[in-house]
C-alpha cells in the first residue's frame, strides 16, 4: 500500500500544502509517547483488551486516528561495558550508568569525567561491526511490513545517539560544556569518535529500512528553558559540522526527510538546523524562551515543518479537557495554517498528564 490517505496529508503537510486536518502522531517516536504505552488509554476509549497488549496499542492508535507508526531504535551492539548491577541498575554500551528512581531510569554515571584525550583513544567503545545482522533483517521486515500492509505513514527512529549530549550525558553536563570552551581539542576528538560510529551504523541501519520508511528523526537536545548551551557562533563550528555530515549520510541510503528533536530555546540555532538539513523540527516547547508558535511560523514555516507544539508543562498536566481542545485548535490555526504541521505533545506524555487530555488533544482536530 504506496499510498494512502494518512500519507498523502503527512505528504502535503512537508509541502506546506492545506490538508484536511494535520497528521498526528502518538508513540511513532522515542519522543512523541506515553509513559506506560497507548494502551492506557483503551478503558476511557472503550476498547477491550485485544490478545496481546501490543494489539491494544494499535487499537488505540485507530480509534484516535493516528496517522503515523515507527520502527527501529538506537541500536546497542554487544558490549563488555553493557550490564545489569542490579534489579534497578545497569550500564549500557557506552559504560554510562542508570538507576530505576522510582519512575524512570537516570543517568548516575559519567564514564568520562576528568578524562584526557589519551583516555578517549584507549576507550572501550562500542563496535559497530557487532550489530547483529538479524537485527537489521528483523527491522527490514517490520518496515516492509509497515510501508507495504498498512496506509500509515512510517517513522525510522534513529538508529545512533547525538554528538552533543552524548558527550554531555559521558562526561556529565558541567564537565563537557566547560571543555567546548576550554578544551575544544578534547571535544573535537570526541566528536570525531563519535561521527566515526555513526558513519559505520548509518548505512547498515538505512540500507535496511531506508526503502520503507517516509521520515527517519535524530535527537541532541541543545537548548534549555532560555536559550541553547552556547551561542550560535560555538555550535556552528563545533557541533555543526558534525550534524553536517550525519544527515548528508542518511541522504544517501534514504529518501525520507529528516527530523530533528531539541528540547528548549533553539530559535537562535534553527537557520543552521536547516541548513545542515533539517526538514521538520521537533519538539516546539511553546513556554521556551522564542518559541512562540506563531514566531516560529511567521519567520521560518515556509522551509520548516514544526512536529509537536502541544505543551507539556503546563496545559496538559494542569488543564482541563476544555484547556487543552481550545489550545490545540488555537496552535492548529497558527502552525497548521498552509500546511507544515504535525499534532503531537512536545515531549513524552508524563504519568501527571490526566488522560482524558491525552484524548481532548487529539479529538480537538475534528
Amino acid at each position: 500500500m504506496h499510498d494512502s490517505p494518512y500519507r498523502a496529508r503527512f505528504r502535503r503537510a512537508l509541502a506546506h500544502q492545506a490538508t484536511d486536518r494535520p497528521p498526528m502522531d502518538l508513540d511513532a517516536t522515542d519522543m512523541t509517547n506515553i509513559v506506560g504505552n497507548p494502551r492506557r488509554l483503551a478503558p476511557l476509549l472503550g476498547l477491550v483488551e485485544q490478545a496481546t497488549p501490543e494489539a491494544t496499542d494499535e487499537a488505540v492508535l485507530r480509534a484516535l486516528d493516528i496517522d503515523i507508526r515507527g520502527v527501529g531504535g538506537v541500536l546497542s551492539p554487544p558490549s563488555p561495558l553493557a550490564r545489569r548491577v542490579s534489579d534497578t541498575e545497569f550500564t549500557d554500551v557506552w559504560g554510562i550508568g542508570y538507576r530505576w528512581n522510582g519512575r524512570h531510569y537516570e543517568a548516575v554515571g559519567r564514564p568520562l569525567a576528568g578524562a584526557t584525550i589519551a583516555d578517549l583513544d584507549r576507550y572501550p567503545w562500542p563496535d559497530p561491526a557487532r550489530i547483529r545482522p538479524e537485527d537489521l533483517t528483523r527491522l527490514r521486515e517490520q518496515a516492509r511490513r509497515l510501508y507495504e500492509e498498512t496506509p500509515y505513514v512510517v517513522c525510522g527512529r534513529h538508529p545512533v545517539l547525538g554528538v552533543f549530549e552524548l558527550g554531555c550525558w559521558m562526561c556529565g553536563f558541567d564537565d563537557f560544556l566547560y571543555r567546548m570552551a576550554a578544551e575544544p581539542e578534547f571535544v573535537h576528538r570526541f566528536f570525531g569518535i563519535i561521527l566515526d560510529y555513526q558513519k559505520q551504523v548509518i548505512p547498515a541501519y538505512y540500507g535496511a529500512i531506508g526503502p520503507y520508511i517516509h521520515f527517519t528523526t535524530s535527537g541532541d537536545d541543545f537548548g534549555v528553558q532560555t536559550g541553547p548551551f552556547m551561542s550560535p557562533a560555538m555550535f556552528g563550528s563545533m557541533v555543526l559540522p558534525y550534524f553536517h555530515e550525519r544527515v548528508a549520510l542518511t541522504r544517501r541510503y534514504t529518501d525520507a526527510a529528516f527530523f530533528h528533536h531539541t528540547c528548549g530555546s533553539v530559535r537562535a540555532l534553527i537557520p543552521d538546523l536547516i541548513a545542515a538539513g533539517v526538514e521538520i523540527l521537533n519538539p516546539i516547547q511553546p513556554h521556551a524562551e522564542g518559541m512562540e508558535p506563531a514566531g516560529l511560523k511567521r519567520d521560518f514555516g515556509d522551509r520548516l515543518t514544526f512536529y509537536g507544539g502541544v505543551d507539556t508543562q503546563q496545559l496538559l498536566p494542569r488543564g482541563t479537557p476544555a484547556d487543552v481542545h481550545a489550545e490545540v485548535r488555537e496552535l492548529i490555526a497558527i502552525l497548521g495554517m498552509g500546511g507544515g504541521y504535525v499534532l503531537s505533545a512536545a515531549h513524552t506524555l508524563q504519568e501527571d498528564v490526566p488522560l482524558e487530555n491525552v484524548i481532548a488533544m487529539f479529538r480537538a482536530v475534528a
